[in-house]
C-alpha cells in the first residue's frame, strides 16, 4: 500500500479552489507597502505594476490568501515576499491589526470592492519596508508613489476591484490623504 504524502499543506488543488469560492467567502490579507522617514511619516506608498489574465495593465496592493492553518502574520509575509522580493524587510508587528476589512464581491455594487471569482474577506495592513523592493511572480514592476500622486485621479483608475478605495482608506488611516 503506496502513502501518497501532502507536500504544500494549506494548498487546495484548482478544482477544490473554485468549488470552495462558490460555497463560502476566502480570507485574504491586502498590504500598502510604505517607505516613511526617521519620525515615522510615510513618504512613499509602493504600488506593483501588474498585468490581468485578460491582458489588461493595472496597479495593485500587494494581495493573497491566508492558507488554511497559516497564521494572518505569516501570510503577510509569504505575500510581501512573493511580490517584493527577499529582502524587502517589512516590518509587521508582532500582533497586526487591520486597518480596515475589505469584503470583496462577485457582484459589483454591494461594496466598493469587486472580485468577479469569489467572494473574499481581506484584512487589510499598512506595512513599512526598509530594504531593497524588487517585483517578483506576476507583478511586472513596483513604482513608489508620494501618497499625494498615490491618491490622484491619474493613479485611482490605473487600480481595479475598488483597490484604489482601499489605498484611499490606507491613506487616511496614516493622516496622510490630501
Amino acid at each position: 500500500m503506496t502513502e501518497m504524502t501532502e507536500t504544500t499543506p494549506g494548498w487546495l488543488s484548482p478544482e477544490e479552489l473554485e468549488s470552495a469560492r462558490g460555497r463560502m467567502p476566502i480570507l485574504y490579507v491586502d498590504a500598502v507597502p510604505v517607505r516613511v522617514d526617521d519620525s515615522g511619516t510615510v513618504t512613499h506608498v509602493g504600488l506593483l505594476l501588474r498585468i490581468g489574465a485578460d491582458g489588461t495593465v493595472s496597479r495593485a496592493l500587494v494581495s493573497g490568501r491566508v492558507l488554511h492553518h497559516e497564521r494572518v502574520r505569516d501570510a503577510l509575509m509569504r505575500h510581501l515576499e512573493k511580490d517584493l522580493g527577499p529582502v524587502a524587510l517589512p516590518r509587521i508587528p508582532v500582533s497586526p491589526q487591520p486597518f480596515t476589512i475589505a469584503e470583496y464581491f462577485p457582484t459589483e455594487g454591494v461594496t466598493p470592492y469587486h472580485d468577479p471569482r469569489q467572494h473574499a474577506v481581506s484584512l487589510a495592513y499598512v506595512v513599512p519596508v526598509a530594504g531593497d523592493c524588487r517585483p517578483r511572480q506576476d507583478a511586472l514592476d513596483l513604482v513608489w508613489f508620494t501618497p499625494e500622486e498615490a491618491s490622484s485621479p491619474m493613479v485611482q483608475q490605473e487600480m481595479m476591484g475598488g483597490q484604489g478605495v482601499l489605498l484611499k482608506q490606507a491613506l487616511a488611516h496614516i493622516g496622510r490623504l490630501v
